[in-house]
């Protein structure tokens, strides 16, 4: 990831081999991650069976906070790619009991679309 996409808070993708070596104590017996995200500090992290955000707090980062979402509480999401001028891609995600869904900002050289697909894959199998 780059300096300036840290800035800006987009993601960058996280190979899953890292993701596994950092947080695989997270996961339970036959969970295993399917696609992760860096933006900044904080990570993204799609299972097979949940997402899971881990948010650093502090100038150290060593308080962290982690969200555990079963897909069956996500009632929707969206996705925004990237257009010539604004060079973001976005991902909605509402939860269900929240007013406001999570926002994430993703820069143009990832694959919105595979974000996309690991969430409607375990979405709608959850419903």
């Amino acid at each position: 990831m780059g300096l300036f996409d840290g800035l800006m808070g987009n993601a960058s993708e996280v190979k899953n081999e890292d993701a596994q070596k950092e947080y695989g104590k997270l996961l339970i017996q036959g969970e295993q991650f399917e696609k992760s995200y860096k933006i900044i500090r904080d990570l993204f992290l799609f299972t097979n069976k949940r997402l899971i955000l881990i948010d650093k707090q502090g100038v150290s980062g060593k308080k962290v906070e982690y969200h555990s979402i079963p897909y069956s509480s996500i009632t929707h999401f969206s996705i925004e790619t990237a257009g010539t001028f604004d060079l973001d891609a976005e991902l909605k995600i509402w939860i269900s009991g929240a007013g406001e869904p999570l926002s994430k900002m993703f820069n143009k050289s990832l694959n919105i679309y595979d974000v996309h697909t690991v969430l409607a894959k375990y979405v709608l199998a959850a419903k």
